[in-house]
């Protein structure tokens, strides 16, 4: 599968509370739950009026249907092509 790095601007995101948090999840996860297992959402990443998702999906057309199916905006999709993290440097 492929890894996707999913902008979204939603307004006052960042001032969410922890039910809505979880109603947002809730969401997402029955519009997972109709992909039938396609899609996976790994993370997300909270800014003040931006979420940065990580997704697995063997395309990208599926993620924009996740986003169809949830009712949550896409800003921008772009596809990750590799991960580095720090223990990279130990592995030449």
């Amino acid at each position: 599968m492929k890894r996707y790095v999913i902008e979204r601007d939603i307004p006052n995101i960042g001032q969410f509370d922890r039910i809505q948090f979880c109603q947002a999840a809730l969401t997402s996860n029955a519009a997972l739950a109709q992909l039938d297992g396609q899609v996976q959402w790994v993370h997300s990443y909270v800014a003040a009026n931006k979420t940065f998702c990580v997704y697995l999906s063997p395309s990208e057309a599926l993620v924009h249907e996740h986003a169809r199916l949830s009712g949550f905006p896409v800003t921008r999709i772009t596809e990750a092509t590799a991960v580095i993290d720090p223990t990279t440097a130990n592995r030449p």
